[in-house]
C-alpha cells in the first residue's frame, strides 16, 4: 500500500501544480472515494466525489492563482499503516506564493489524510488540516 499512496500523492502534487497554471482536466483530480470528510478548525464537514466537487475545486484552484500561489510541493511524506485498508498519509507541504512589491514567500504547513485501498488504487476518504485562512493572513498572502 505504500507504494500506491506514494504515487497518489505525486500524481495529487502534479495536478494541483498544473491547476495553478490553469491547465488541468477536473477528471484527473479524483484522488477523493465517493464519500469524504474533512476537519479544521472552521468545523467538520462532509462531501460527495461529485460534480459538484469539481466545481468546488475549479473554484479553489482560481482562488489559488488569484492570491498568488505559485507552487505547491511536498516536502514530506510519511504514511502510518492502520490496518492491510486504511492508512494516514501525514504530507508535509511547501507553499510559495507571488507577493506585489515583496519577495516570494514560502509557507509550510501538514495536511493528514486518511486513505482506503480496496482496489488497484488508493482513494482519500478524508483529511485534517490546520487553519489555512489564519496562516495566510498571518504571512499577508490574504
Amino acid at each position: 500500500m505504500e507504494t500506491s499512496v506514494r504515487k497518489l500523492f505525486e500524481r495529487y502534487e502534479r495536478v494541483f501544480n498544473a491547476a495553478l497554471h490553469g491547465e488541468v482536466d477536473m477528471d484527473e483530480v479524483a484522488v477523493y472515494a465517493s464519500a469524504f470528510i474533512a476537519a479544521s478548525p472552521a468545523g467538520v464537514m462532509t462531501g460527495k466525489n461529485d460534480e459538484q466537487l469539481k466545481q468546488v475545486m475549479a473554484q479553489g484552484y482560481a482562488r489559488y492563482r488569484a492570491i498568488g500561489t505559485r507552487e505547491m510541493r511536498i516536502r514530506e511524506l510519511r504514511i502510518s499503516p492502520m490496518d492491510e485498508h486504511h492508512c494516514v498519509a501525514h504530507v508535509a507541504w511547501r507553499a510559495t506564493y507571488l507577493r506585489k512589491d515583496q519577495p516570494d514567500i514560502a509557507i509550510d504547513f501538514e495536511v493528514h489524510y486518511l486513505v482506503q485501498q480496496l482496489g488497484a488504487e488508493p482513494k482519500v476518504f478524508g483529511w485534517v488540516s490546520g487553519d489555512e485562512q489564519a496562516l495566510l493572513q498571518e504571512h499577508g498572502i490574504i
